[in-house]
């Protein structure tokens, strides 16, 4: 499928220059019920796409809260397969992205995960743990199926590797907004705005950030730079916390500061 022609495409398309809320939810969490539920909300509070997180036993990438959702998760019995049965079965109006390490997608079998993730309703894949270029088979898979690949990118990536990294990008170009774990943090970085036109500066694909975003204050700062805003642990502490009411309300108020 050409980029055009995808999902994730067509959504930046329809949002023209408003900026995106991506929300992201650990498949599973804080029961498959609720997450199943959590999601359709989440939709419906104004999110323009959403994240689903994979539970993997050995989550390097991820702060204390992702960890504990995934441990959680993973003690509920969800796995790779059943989380595509939770996206199915949400059947969400916005385009859905799986978040997730390279090992349960290799046992699961690459070609099968891209061939029944579409079948899902899964529009895109972020393997966190695979640089561009390390597997170019596992690459070739997912690229030639109908699945967008998103690149995730860091702000110590330097200009020649930026260049390698995002060639051939589609669905949006996923900035770490900082060094370090998953987590919410208190401000955004003074230097976003330097990171997001070096990366506008190799491809015209769609920027979102991520990692430490965590307030409506904070996601309006740095969707003044970017084109969409993740948020990931301040919606899952909201759910541990407060419970799905909790997380849409959040979903709301995150909703209406980054479309401002």
């Amino acid at each position: 499928m050409s980029d055009r022609a995808s999902p994730l495409a067509a959504r930046w398309r329809a949002l023209g220059k408003t900026r995106a809320l991506i929300p992201y939810i650990t498949a599973g969490f804080p029961t498959p019920a609720a997450s199943l539920e959590t999601l359709r909300r989440v939709a419906g509070a104004g999110a323009d796409f959403i994240e689903v997180g994979i539970p993997f036993s050995d989550p390097l990438a991820d702060g204390p809260t992702i960890q504990r959702t995934t441990q959680t998760a993973l003690e509920q019995g969800m796995t790779l397969p059943r989380a595509l049965e939770l996206i199915r079965e949400a059947a969400v109006a916005v385009p859905v992205v799986i978040m997730t390490y390279l090992n349960p997608v290799l046992a699961y079998g690459v070609e099968r995960f891209a061939r029944d993730a579409t079948a899902a309703g899964v529009a895109g894949v972020l393997l966190t743990d695979l640089p561009a270029g390390a597997d170019p088979t596992v690459e070739q898979a997912v690229t030639g199926s109908a699945l967008a690949l998103i690149r995730l990118v860091a702000p110590t990536t330097d200009g020649r590797r930026l260049t390698t990294a995002l060639n051939g990008a589609t669905g949006f170009i996923y900035l770490i907004s900082r060094l370090g774990v998953t987590g919410a943090r208190d401000t955004v970085p003074a230097d976003l705005a330097q990171h997001v036109q070096r990366i506008r500066a190799v491809t015209p694909v769609p920027i979102v950030v991520g990692f430490g975003i965590s307030t409506p204050a904070q996601a309006n700062a740095a969707a003044r730079h970017a084109d969409g805003v993740a948020v990931g642990s301040a919606l899952m502490d909201a759910l541990a916390t407060g419970g799905i009411a909790a997380a849409e309300r959040l979903t709301r108020e995150l909703a209406a500061a980054v479309h401002t």
